[in-house]
């Protein structure tokens, strides 16, 4: 049975793979290592164990574990985009609502796949100018459209975008940081979605403004 990468898979089965299978089930157990380890929570081999395969089965499909960690960032920001434009959803039914959901599916996204967000975001010099990277590109480009949809259509400066975007950027990967290093603390009523529904308003009103 093919496991959807998307939705993880089980761990430690002993047996063949073909046709990409092993690829995918390291990629899988690069994935889930990282979540419990932390970003160098994994080695090829590490990996390889997980799988049930010989520590030389890895490089059939990875030169080192970098290009393995790649790949976990491709795939990553490439699910990344998906969440984030299904949350946008085309800016409906008004586009500081709209943007509203993405921050919290970009929070989402960050404390439900800790080993995945660590890999696209520790990794990013190691990204630049490959397949990476490009998607990385392509996930910043939504965010952006998004800005965009808001500046507009509240009668803002169109050279106000980039700066929105990247702010937004910088207060949704600050908090998410945050969060998953457990510096917030609920006890005290520190609420990581409030906080950046409250910092994106601000700043959507100061770009607003701008004219």
């Amino acid at each position: 049975m093919k496991r959807n990468w998307k939705h993880g898979g089980p761990f430690g089965e002993r047996r063949g793979y073909h046709h990409g299978g092993l690829k995918d089930a390291l990629v899988e157990a690069a994935r889930a290592l990282m979540a419990e380890h932390g970003p160098s929570g994994f080695t090829l081999s590490e990996a390889a164990k997980r799988v049930g395969v010989t520590a030389a089965a890895p490089y059939r499909h990875f030169a080192d574990r970098q290009d393995l960690m790649g790949e976990l960032a491709r795939r990553g920001f490439d699910l990344f985009g998906e969440r984030l434009a299904g949350a946008w959803d085309e800016g409906r039914p008004e586009p500081r609502a709209a943007l509203q959901r993405m921050g919290r599916a970009y929070l989402n996204f960050a404390t439900a796949e800790p080993g995945l967000y660590s890999a696209m975001f520790e990794n990013a010099r190691g990204l630049r100018g490959a397949a990476a990277g490009f998607i990385a590109t392509k996930a910043f480009e939504g965010l952006s459209r998004a800005a965009a949809g808001v500046i507009l259509g509240g009668g803002g400066d169109p050279a106000e975008i980039r700066r929105l975007a990247l702010e937004l950027w910088a207060l949704a990967h600050g908090t998410a940081m945050l969060t998953l290093a457990g510096h917030f603390n609920p006890a005290s009523g520190d609420d990581p979605a409030a906080i950046l529904d409250r910092g994106a308003e601000a700043l959507i009103t100061a770009a607003l403004r701008k004219k």
